[in-house]
């Protein structure tokens, strides 16, 4: 095959990049600097220049040896940081030219006339570039200095020989061609224009392209492999005596993790990580690293996983704390051999270099972006065989530290990471986010209806629900579930209902006593009511990844969920907590929060699923912050001009000036709500909890916040369990629930209450947008 080389600017940018080849069977690997030797297969090259200066880009790229006949692609951040305006012109300067489309449709981030936008947002208006030191661009145009030619989508979507004709004419003179795309298929009619014109030798200049691992991930398929998918460079299985024996499980390794990113979401992938008992360790480069190095060493040989990281203030040059951490994770391994999983690109070169580390092969992936890969020094063998696991610092959903740490340990175990991740890759370059247009009227939105655990009162409340008189006339709702226990429901409840099968929002039809369903077939027949099963526990966490593509699809504006059961879902493999955090990982979110609403109350939490001491050392102004802003712009939504909150303190009586706890609230609140009023928001406290309530119930304020689980559960279910609705905030669409669990006593009789499903559907659709409008606003970022 025609050599590839991929250019990136940091290593967790190049080994995702290099993760999308091997899972379409190329030869890949990535190099940590130049590569040495001709390039053969796919080599990504991490030039690690993200954090350097402009100069020094240009430099990478004018003396990176890039062969006569090499397709070149130049991969780009998704959000458009770094160096990228220098570093195109500097292959313009080379004799390319250049063809750039940087769109990421798995994760909502796409280019529309020529404006970088995040879940339909510019990117400008969203806080994604808080920790860059100049403002995000508006436009493509402002990050390079050289001329363009904008490429919009009706050319993209043209067909190949106009389009190839229009990109042709784009790129006279040497222009860049800022390239407009969508989807997934967009890109691959990119890759097919490219590949058309670079189909002409001599008759033009070579074409490059530039673009995020999506655009890497349609090169892949566009571009025959020259090896088998399971076999590595040097022609062995990567599940090899490289990794662990053969036969059986090899020597374990501790686990070091190393966060090095600064963005809010990397620390809450340490905080749930944290929960399931790795020591955190926290590092200033300011401070003298032996203690750290020693404490960091006792912790990863009494429980094997450790967390290392640096401190959440503000460095004047993040590379100080990059290299920090890199000294200390080599002083440790002085004495131990580890295998590593690191966030954040820089972080990771840093310590990988001061490893002696050159080459990388990737073994596997367990989400977009977070990649497992393994060690090999710089004539692509296998050296310590250490197995090293890289993600981005802004990706992954609320576990994928802990799945990657999983992971590695398999790996090491002797496994074969290819049989351990095959659906999460399989999955992950098949996403799609198409913006759904109407040719009608109808403004209500369609809401996906998840049916829960099918052992529990899921299927009962699911029918009751939907044979609510109210059902249809705001919203086309939609369940995901199986049609059979849909209709075992219904017989117990004594109603009657036409329950069909469709295969998406787009082939139902809305009629009263009609339910349509998108059934997988997961369960069997006969599985039995009110007893904990895998069977129903997998079923219940498809049916949530469904309703969940279909939302970031556009296909859905919100999705009301029926209840699972924790222990079926932990039993069926799928180990979260809950509904909650389940939504956020198929979404990709960082950060969501839980709303409980009745008639009387609404309440959202700081923390939920967490014990009571760790929720305490969890709370934190940032984290007060966000989630009182979240509460307020769901109130917002629902039609609450100017919402009245109320925040419980944490202590009895608000600490009583400091005769209870330890100035929680003085340290942990209240800078949270002074930041607040100064922002125009109505928030007062902290508030001692059972007054707050209290003055909550009485209609003083129109939320209450709580500080921990069942600060907020108790009065709650006092004050209204029957038509409790459970609402998570912060998604890229809105998720209402019961707040009832599954009920396996009474599952299967016919005696459960449905009120609470109902006002679980209704508050969806008042919180849920229509369908038009979701397309031109997106979604509400976390």
């Amino acid at each position: 095959m025609t050599p590839i080389t991929v250019i990136a600017d940091d290593l967790s940018g190049a080994a995702e990049t290099a993760e999308q080849f091997r899972l379409r069977g190329h030869e890949t690997s990535v190099s940590l600097g130049v590569p040495s030797g001709p390039a053969t297969g796919v080599t990504v090259v991490d030039v690690g220049i993200r954090a350097g200066t402009a100069e020094e880009a240009r430099v990478a790229i004018d003396t990176l040896p890039l062969p006569v006949g090499t397709l070149v692609l130049k991969k780009t951040d998704s959000l458009w940081r770094g160096h990228v305006g220098p570093e195109l012109e500097a292959l313009t300067g080379r004799g390319y030219d250049v063809v750039v489309a940087g769109a990421l449709p798995a994760l909502g981030r796409t280019v529309v006339g020529g404006r970088p936008l995040v879940d339909g947002r510019p990117l400008a208006e969203t806080p994604l570039w808080h920790l860059e030191p100049r403002d995000a661009p508006a436009t493509l145009a402002e990050l390079v200095d050289h001329p363009s030619a904008l490429v919009g989508l009706d050319v993209v979507r043209s067909g190949p020989v106009a389009f190839a004709a229009r990109l042709d004419d784009a790129l006279v003179g040497g222009a860049l061609a800022l390239v407009d795309a969508e989807t997934d298929d967009d890109l691959a009619a990119v890759v097919a224009a490219v590949l058309r014109l670079s189909g002409r030798p001599g008759v033009r200049r070579p074409v490059a392209l530039a673009g995020s691992a999506a655009l890497a991930a349609a090169l892949a398929d566009a571009v025959a492999p020259g090896v088998d998918p399971a076999v590595a460079p040097g022609g062995h299985a990567l599940a090899s005596d490289d990794v662990a024996p053969r036969g059986g499980a090899g020597p374990v390794r501790p686990v070091l993790v190393v966060v090095g990113s600064a963005a809010e979401v990397a620390r809450g992938h340490a905080d749930v990580l944290a929960a399931t008992g790795a020591d955190v360790h926290v590092l200033d480069p300011a401070d003298d690293a032996g203690d750290l190095v020693e404490v960091t060493r006792a912790s990863l040989s009494r429980s094997s996983v450790a967390v290392l990281t640096v401190t959440a203030r503000r460095l004047p040059d993040p590379l100080v704390g990059s290299a920090a951490l890199a000294e200390v994770v080599a002083r440790v391994g002085v004495d131990l051999d580890l295998d590593l999983v690191l966030t954040g690109g820089e972080t990771a070169r840093a310590v990988l270099d001061r490893l002696a580390t050159t080459t990388l092969r990737p073994l596997a992936q367990v989400e977009h972006g977070a990649v497992l890969s393994l060690a090999a020094d710089g004539r692509g063998t296998a050296g310590d065989g250490r197995l090293v696991a890289t993600k981005p610092g802004s990706f992954g959903g609320p576990t994928v530290l802990a799945d990657l740490v999983d992971l590695v340990r398999r790996t090491r175990a002797g496994a074969d990471p290819h049989d351990l991740t095959a659906s999460a890759a399989s999955g992950a370059p098949t996403k799609r986010r198409t913006p759904m247009t109407t040719t009608t009227p109808d403004t209500r939105p369609f809401i996906a209806v998840t049916m829960g655990d099918g052992a529990g009162v899921g299927p009962e409340v699911t029918v009751g629900a939907l044979l609510d008189e109210a059902a249809y006339r705001d919203a086309r709702p939609v369940v995901v579930g199986d049609a059979h226990r849909l209709r075992l429901g219904a017989a117990a409840l004594g109603v009657e209902a036409e329950i069909v099968e469709v295969d998406g929002p787009a082939d139902a039809v809305f009629s009263p006593g009609r339910i349509n369903v998108v059934d997988p077939h997961l369960l069997s027949a006969d599985l039995p009511w009110g007893a904990v099963s895998a069977e129903a526990g997998h079923a219940a966490y498809e049916y949530i990844r469904i309703a969940c593509e279909l939302g970031m699809a556009g296909l859905v504006q919100g999705i009301c969920t029926a209840p699972l059961n924790k222990a079926a879902l932990h039993e069926a493999g799928h180990v979260f907590p809950g509904h909650t955090e389940l939504l956020a990982h198929f979404m990709g979110v960082g950060e969501v929060s839980m709303m409980l609403s009745t008639p009387k109350i609404k309440v959202i939490h700081v923390t939920t699923h967490i014990g009571l001491i760790d929720a305490i050392a969890k709370i934190e102004p940032g984290l007060v912050e966000r989630t009182v802003r979240r509460g307020w712009e769901a109130l917002r939504r629902a039609g609450v001009d100017d919402p009245r909150i109320g925040v419980c303190a944490i202590n009895p009586h608000a600490g009583e000036n400091g005769l209870f706890g330890y100035g929680e609230e003085a340290e942990k609140i209240t800078p949270a709500i002074e930041v607040l009023q100064a922002d125009g928001v109505r928030a007062v406290g902290p508030l001692p909890a059972d007054t707050a309530f209290f003055l909550g119930g009485r209609g003083d304020y129109d939320l209450i916040v709580a500080m921990y689980h069942d600060q907020g559960h108790g009065p709650v279910k006092v004050l209204g369990i029957e038509a409790g609705v459970n609402i998570t905030v912060g998604l890229p669409v809105i998720r209402t629930s019961v707040d009832h669990g599954t009920a396996f006593d009474i599952a299967g009789t016919g005696v459960v209450a449905v009120g609470s499903m109902i006002e679980a559907l209704r508050q969806a659709v008042e919180m849920s947008p229509s369908p038009a409008d979701a397309v031109e606003v997106g979604a509400p970022s976390a």
